[in-house]
């Protein structure tokens, strides 16, 4: 028996199919709507909808924007011969805001894993492969994420551009800037001593 009247009932069940909220974050994000005004939770309902409707993939490095090829993809500016691998989006974002890459990047929407049934062809891995037959590309920067599905990706890519002469490369990892050592763990004291450098 539901405590609540069908439609905040359904509000909650919705909500609480978003990442990250349980269903007492959902119960308060019902609640708090409902105390908003009409015009808000129209404005907040209608630009779901016009993401949900206006986005797609560029249809260069399949990154997510509201044209055929993304603002980043368009600029003369940006290196095309450099291209940084990642495995979603939002990396796309984490990378440009340090403001120091000039390249163009390749979305990949999603990491190889066998656990999850997630293999090469279900990912964007044949969309960058098209590229690098059509555009001159010198370097592959392999940035997927430090874990097991990262790993095997970046090794897989590695090993399919290696007979075509493109260099590929994988961003360091180790220590934060501000960390101490005690508290990181084997596998990142270990990348860090490998990702060593003269300094």
């Amino acid at each position: 028996m539901s405590y609540y009247a069908a439609p905040i009932a359904k509000l909650i069940e919705e909500l609480s199919k978003l990442p990250g909220v349980g269903n007492k974050t959902a119960q308060r994000l019902a609640f708090y709507l409902l105390e908003m005004p009409i015009n808000e939770v129209e404005e907040l309902a209608g630009s779901i909808v016009n993401a949900k409707r206006n986005i797609k993939y560029c249809n260069v490095c399949c990154n997510i924007t509201d044209s055929e090829t993304c603002n980043i993809c368009s600029n003369p500016k940006r290196d095309g011969s450099v291209i940084c691998i990642v495995e979603d989006a939002r990396d796309v974002v984490a990378m440009e805001k340090i403001k120091e890459f000039k390249g163009q990047y390749h979305v990949l929407h999603g990491a190889i894993s066998p656990m999850e049934g997630i293999g090469p062809e279900n990912i964007r891995i044949k969309e960058l492969l098209l590229r690098i037959g059509e555009h001159d590309v010198q370097e592959l920067i392999l940035a997927t994420n430090p874990n097991i599905e990262g790993e095997a990706t970046a090794m897989y890519i590695s090993r399919l551009v290696k007979p075509l002469g493109i260099k590929a490369t994988r961003i360091a990892h180790g220590i934060p800037v501000g960390g101490d050592l005690e508290y990181a763990d084997e596998v990142t004291l270990m990348k860090a001593l490998e990702g060593r450098r003269e300094i």
